[in-house]
C-alpha cells in the first residue's frame, strides 16, 4: 500500500506559484491516471491538472482559493482502491505550509544579486491571494546563503523572479521593484502592486528638495484631483453577488493598467472580403477533409503576419523610453470563454501557411476552452487579434494587450449592397464585407504608420492569391 504526492506543477519557469481553483474529485473518489483532479490558475493561464497515478483520492491538503508555492504537495493519493474509507475531516495537522526558500521554485540561475538586502515582505493585502502559507514558516536563521558573499537567499531570489510584465511597468515608471511592498509569494511583486504603489503617491514622491509653495488657485480654477476612490456598490434585497474568478481579476487589472499606461489611438478601415468568401467557398471542404475549419478569421491572421514584417513600429514594444522591434512575429488570438477571455499565441506565424495558421487557430481555441493550454502557450505574444464580429458586433474599439502596442479588432462580415465599377460603368453589387479596427500606441506608432498598414493588410485580403491558399 503506498501513497503518492501530488504537488502543484511549475506552470512556465516564470511562475512561482498558484492558486488552486477548483477540486474535480473529493476525498474517497477513485481516479485513473492522467484524469484531472484539480483546476489551477496562475499569472498566465487555468489548467486542469491530471493525476500523476490510479487510485483513490485519500487526503486533500489545500482547499480551494489557496495561493501555495509550486512543488507545494496538494493532495495524497492511495494506490490501493480498497484500502481507503474516506478521510475524516482531519487536515489541520497536517497542512502543508512550507517555507518560501524551501519551495524550490527556481531552477534557473539566480539574477545578480541586488546593491542592497531585500526588504522583509510585507504582509499580504486581502485583495488578491492569501499567501500565508508561503511565508508563515520560514526560520530567520534558514536562508542557505545568507549575506555571505552577497548571494542571494532563495527567498530573496523568489522575490525578485518578478513576472515580464511587471518588469516591463516597473521600468517604464523608473521604479525600483525592491522598494515595492509585494504581496505575491515570499514578498513577490505583483501587477497589483505597481498598480496600487503609482496609485498610492509613493512613485510620485522624490524624497528631496522640499516641495515649491503651490500657486494661489485662480478665480473659477477646480481643486486638483488626488486620489479618486469610487465607493462601491452595494447588492440590492433581490440580487445575485458573484465573486470574480481569478481570471476575470487578472482581465480587469490588465486592462486598467493597459489604458494608463499606453496612449490609445484608433484607426477603422472597411474591407471587400469578396476574393476571400470565393476562395473560402472552393477550399472549405478540402480543408474540413483534413480536419480543419477554414474561417475569414485564418485568412486575416494569414494577411496581418504576412504585413507585420514589413512594418516592424506595429510589431513592437516599449522599454522605457526605447522601442523594442520583435524579430518574431507571435499572433494572439483572443478566446472568449464563459469565465473569461484568454489570449493563446500563434509563434512565428509569419512562416506558416493558410493552413497552418487555421489549424492553430482552431486547436488553440478549442484547448482554452478545454484548459488544455499550457503556460508558454499563452506568452510571448507580438500582437493580437479580437474577433467580436462572431457576435455580431460591426466593429469594435479594444484596448491593447499590454506589452503590445497595437490590437487588430475583426468585425461582423456580411453581404451588403455596394457601387462597383466595371469598365468605367457604375452599378449596384452584393458584396461581402466588413470592417477592421486598429488601436495603436500613439507614443510609438503614428497614425501614418497604423494606416499604411492598415492599407495593406486591406489589399491584401482583397486580392488574396490562390497560390497561398
Amino acid at each position: 500500500m503506498a501513497r503518492i504526492d501530488v504537488i502543484m506543477p511549475q506552470m512556465g519557469e516564470s511562475i512561482a506559484e498558484g492558486t488552486l481553483s477548483r477540486w474535480l474529485k473529493k476525498v474517497g473518489d477513485a481516479v485513473k491516471r492522467d484524469e484531472p483532479i484539480f483546476e489551477i490558475s496562475t499569472d498566465k493561464v487555468d489548467a486542469e491538472i491530471p493525476a500523476p497515478s490510479a487510485g483513490v483520492l485519500a487526503e486533500i491538503l489545500v482547499q480551494e482559493g489557496e495561493t501555495v508555492a509550486v512543488q507545494t504537495v496538494v493532495a495524497r493519493l492511495e494506490t490501493e482502491a480498497g484500502a481507503v474509507a474516506p478521510a475524516p475531516e482531519k487536515a489541520a495537522p497536517e497542512t502543508p505550509k512550507p517555507a518560501a526558500g524551501a519551495a524550490k521554485p527556481a531552477p534557473e540561475a539566480p539574477k545578480p544579486a541586488a546593491p542592497a538586502p531585500a526588504p522583509a515582505p510585507a504582509p499580504a493585502p486581502a485583495a488578491e491571494r492569501q499567501p500565508a502559507a508561503a511565508t508563515a514558516s520560514a526560520p530567520p536563521s534558514a536562508p542557505q546563503s545568507g549575506d555571505v558573499n552577497g548571494a542571494e537567499t532563495a527567498e530573496e531570489r523568489l522575490r525578485r523572479r518578478s513576472t515580464p510584465l511587471v518588469r516591463k511597468m516597473a521600468a517604464e515608471h523608473n521604479l525600483d521593484i525592491s522598494s515595492i511592498p509585494g504581496s505575491g509569494l515570499a514578498g513577490r511583486v505583483t501587477r497589483n502592486d505597481i498598480v496600487n504603489y503609482m496609485e498610492s503617491g509613493a512613485a510620485a514622491a522624490p524624497a528631496a528638495a522640499p516641495a515649491a509653495p503651490a500657486p494661489a488657485p485662480r478665480p473659477g480654477t477646480p481643486a486638483p484631483a488626488e486620489t479618486v476612490t469610487h465607493p462601491a456598490a452595494d447588492p440590492w434585497e433581490g440580487d445575485r453577488v458573484e465573486p470574480w474568478s481569478r481570471i476575470r481579476k487578472l482581465t480587469a487589472d490588465h486592462m486598467i493598467m493597459s489604458r494608463r499606461v499606453s496612449a490609445h489611438v484608433n484607426t477603422i478601415f472597411e474591407v471587400d472580403y469578396t476574393r476571400v468568401s470565393q476562395l473560402r467557398a472552393l477550399k472549405k471542404r478540402e480543408y474540413a477533409d483534413r480536419g480543419v475549419n477554414l474561417t475569414f478569421l485564418a485568412f486575416i491572421a494569414k494577411a496581418v503576419a504576412d504585413n507585420l514584417r514589413k512594418h516592424p513600429n506595429i510589431n513592437a514594444a516599449v522599454a522605457a523610453e526605447s522601442t523594442i522591434l520583435r524579430r518574431d512575429i507571435n499572433l494572439g488570438i483572443a478566446v472568449a470563454l464563459d469565465w473569461g477571455l484568454i489570449v493563446p499565441v500563434i509563434k512565428r506565424a509569419d512562416e506558416l501557411s493558410l493552413l497552418g495558421v487555421a489549424r492553430a487557430i482552431n486547436d488553440l481555441g478549442e484547448r482554452a476552452r478545454s484548459k488544455k493550454l499550457n503556460p508558454d502557450e499563452v506568452q510571448r505574444g507580438t500582437f493580437t487579434i479580437t474577433n467580436p464580429g462572431v457576435f455580431g458586433s460591426v466593429i469594435g474599439t479594444p484596448i491593447i494587450n499590454q506589452p503590445q502596442v497595437a490590437i487588430l479588432c475583426v468585425g461582423a462580415i456580411e453581404k451588403q449592397p455596394a457601387v462597383v465599377s466595371v469598365d468605367g460603368t457604375d452599378s449596384i453589387a452584393i458584396r461581402t464585407r466588413g470592417m477592421l479596427s486598429l488601436a495603436f500606441d500613439h507614443r510609438i506608432v503614428d497614425g501614418a504608420d497604423a494606416d499604411r498598414f492598415m492599407a495593406d493588410v486591406k489589399a491584401t485580403l482583397q486580392t488574396f492569391p490562390d497560390t497561398a491558399v
